[in-house]
């Protein structure tokens, strides 16, 4: 049975693309947080430099020796842009800009001159190919399985461990550095340590997904998921939530029309986002039309009482805050007199006698608080 898992191409691909977008929202979301997101995207072109030099070396493809270099090659893509963006010349992302392409262009050239033969290749590592992910297998415990599901197994793993284990020194770190360094916590050495991690991610995703996938899972599921929640928990929970739903969906929406499998599921991560941005519970489109919505009738419910307010007491009172008095002392529409009518009786502010409008209690505590900073 468990062999017949391993045997369907299907579930591999869904797998594989499942895995490496839960490994990459893990480090991602606090990528996101920080406001260094496209840092991912450097290091996922960088890499291609550190992924030739290894191979230069040791003549391996693959395996944790190329996982290494190619974290080194990240942690060495941030260090230079941080030295460049130190000499107050350029800024950050115009640092970012100047490294990634000059490693990635050197890892290129070096692969068109000495590895022209070899598996490695610029369009392998931007675009990989995880529809065929179940061709390449390895043997473990017994059990032939794809090594792409294999090696996104440790390295989610990895990355979960990480963030559970550094749980309060990311969140600290990631929030409040000045804290964070008071307290000890070395905040500069916990960002470095998620970036060897992301570089480890990016480099064992690449013959399977591509680093354009990856991207896409690093940025795309923690920024849907944070405009879901405020806390960092459920965003890291909604981030691989959304990053196994992507990865299900690409896969069977891709079959269904004959389109690339990794730009299906990168597809549907924007769809995500996409509904988070405009069915969000607080900071979605629809919920801050609604938010809007409701905080103008609010508004015009405040100046019906202090309308009201004001006129009792006097001799004309009965004319002035009659219901058909509104629309001209307030200029409203029939139609919006009536709606605030309807909306302060709900509210409990106004009671009606015949034409005649009063305030309750309520409404004239309102009025009081509405007018008390101007007093």
């Amino acid at each position: 049975m468990i062999q017949s898992f391993f045997n369907d191409p299907g579930l591999m691909i869904m797998t594989t693309g499942a895995l490496v977008g839960i490994a990459a929202s893990l480090v991602g979301t606090f990528l996101v947080l920080r406001g260094t997101s496209m840092l991912s995207d450097a290091i996922s072109h960088s890499i291609v430099f550190g992924i030739i030099i290894v191979w230069l070396i040791t003549r391996q493809t693959a395996g944790p020796v190329q996982i290494i270099g190619a974290a080194l090659t990240g942690v060495l893509t941030v260090f230079l842009t941080e030295a460049l963006a130190s000499t107050k010349r350029v800024k950050t992302d115009a640092a970012i800009g100047l490294v990634f392409p000059v490693l990635f262009s050197i890892g290129v050239l070096l692969i068109n001159l000495y590895a022209r033969d070899v598996h490695i290749d610029e369009h392998t590592v931007l675009l990989g190919e995880i529809g065929f992910v179940w061709l390449d297998t390895i043997t473990l415990l017994g059990y032939r399985l794809p090594e792409a599901v294999l090696w996104m197994s440790v390295i989610t793993a990895v990355n979960l461990g990480f963030v559970l284990l550094f749980y309060k020194e990311l969140k600290l770190a990631t929030f409040d550095p000045a804290l964070a360094t008071a307290l000890g916590l070395a905040p500069g050495l916990v960002f470095y340590g998620l970036l060897i991690l992301t570089s480890a991610t990016a480099v064992a995703a690449f013959d399977s997904v591509g680093a354009i996938l990856f991207i896409a899972f690093v940025i795309v599921p923690p920024s849907a998921a944070y405009l879901l929640t405020d806390r960092l928990s459920l965003m890291l929970a909604i981030g691989a939530a959304i990053s196994i739903g992507a990865a299900i969906s690409g896969y069977w929406l891709a079959v269904h029309f004959n389109v690339s499998i990794s730009a299906m599921m990168a597809l549907m991560t924007g769809a995500a986002l996409i509904a988070a941005f405009l069915a969000g519970p607080r900071y979605g489109l629809v919920a801050q039309m609604v938010r809007r919505r409701s905080l103008h009738r609010a508004n015009a419910c405040r100046t019906l009482t202090v309308h009201l307010y004001n006129h009792e007491g006097e001799t004309a009172r009965e004319a002035e805050n009659a219901a058909a008095a509104l629309r001209d002392h307030l200029r409203w529409s029939e139609t919006r007199a009536r709606q605030v009518l309807i909306d302060s009786l709900d509210r409990g502010l106004i009671t009606r006698d015949g034409a005649v409008l009063t305030l309750t209690e309520k409404g004239r505590a309102l009025a009081r608080e509405v007018l008390e900073p101007q007093v």
